[in-house]
């Protein structure tokens, strides 16, 4: 038995190391050296054999039943979907614009953990995930990526990795419980390989990959801390949970990332920059805590009321 302070630091190490994601994606991606296919796949290829070979080094039991396709539900939102997603849409937008549409995560792995637990939680909890949405969606509208013009195709992109990913920390925590915390990622990263070294493939085809020293530095940080290495730390806290008050370390994620995009981007946080984020993140810090009160489960018959813990 581990105490509740150990699973939040764990998840804390998990989204420290999350939080340089975007900003190094941006470096990465913004010169126009590394297609931003290469980089959602090949930063997948390389984490997978970090994966297989720490498997097969420890012998691992291979998942069993249901276990494999919930592994493909964790490697289609967190090695496929969200790393693609943002490296498409990192090209055009800055990395604090995509900080800020990507606080709503929090809020949306809540609403997973919700309806993956058939749980019924209070109004107030839907009420503030659609506001924090809302006010999400208002600030990439007004935004514009920068060119004022509303919501344009990166903002979809980051959007659809919101979802993405929300679904893989969600069943990636739960299946942390029985796999392990980082075996449940080498294996999500093993069973999604043949899919990212197809796209690998084909994005080196397409344009062989050059790059800055920074630029190849970034791309090592995505590969073996962002894709593998922060899933140790981030799903070994939601598993020693509970996951509902581990989850809300995420709420620290948007604005370290705005940080790292100031610091080593040289990023100016503008006004509505600052005012949008931390919109977003009070919405969903109270749709977070709204859940830890009181819900309702519902197994299979009555609904039966418990608390949150």
């Amino acid at each position: 038995m581990l105490s509740t302070r150990t699973g939040l630091w764990w998840g804390l190490l998990g989204v420290a190391a999350f939080s340089l994601t975007v900003p190094f994606t941006r470096v990465a991606v913004a010169g126009g050296t590394m297609s931003p296919l290469f980089v959602g796949s090949g930063r997948g290829v390389a984490a997978a054999l970090l994966a297989g070979t720490a498997l097969a080094l420890t012998r691992q039991r291979l998942p069993r039943g249901g276990q494999w396709f919930r592994l493909a539900l964790v490697g289609g939102g967190v090695v496929a979907g969200f790393p693609l997603l943002t490296s498409f849409a990192l090209t055009t937008a800055s990395a604090s614009h995509g900080a800020v549409v990507i606080a709503l995560l929090p809020a949306a792995t809540a609403v997973t953990a919700v309806l993956r637990g058939h749980e019924r939680p209070p109004a107030v909890f839907w009420a503030m995930a659609a506001v924090g949405a809302a006010a999400a969606v208002g600030f990439a509208s007004l935004q514009g990526a920068g060119a004022g013009s509303g919501l344009v195709w990166s903002d979809l992109l980051l959007f659809g990795a919101v979802i993405a990913a929300a679904i893989g920390y969600t069943e990636g925590g739960l299946l942390a419980r029985e796999l392990g915390a980082w075996q449940t990622v080498s294996w999500a990263l093993v069973l999604s390989a043949p899919f990212m070294i197809a796209l690998c493939g084909v994005a080196v085809a397409q344009q062989p990959p050059s790059g800055t020293p920074a630029e190849w530095a970034s791309f090592a940080y995505l590969a073996v801390v962002s894709m593998y290495l922060g899933f140790f730390a981030w799903y070994r806290g939601l598993a020693i949970g509970p996951m509902t008050r581990v989850s809300q370390i995420q709420l620290t994620q948007p604005v370290m990332t705005l940080g790292w995009a100031a610091l080593l981007l040289g990023e100016h946080l503008t006004w509505p920059t600052v005012l949008g984020g931390a919109a977003v993140v009070l919405c969903a810090t109270v749709a977070v805590r709204s859940r830890l009160g009181r819900t309702t489960v519902v197994r299979g018959g009555p609904a039966v009321r418990r608390s949150g813990t």
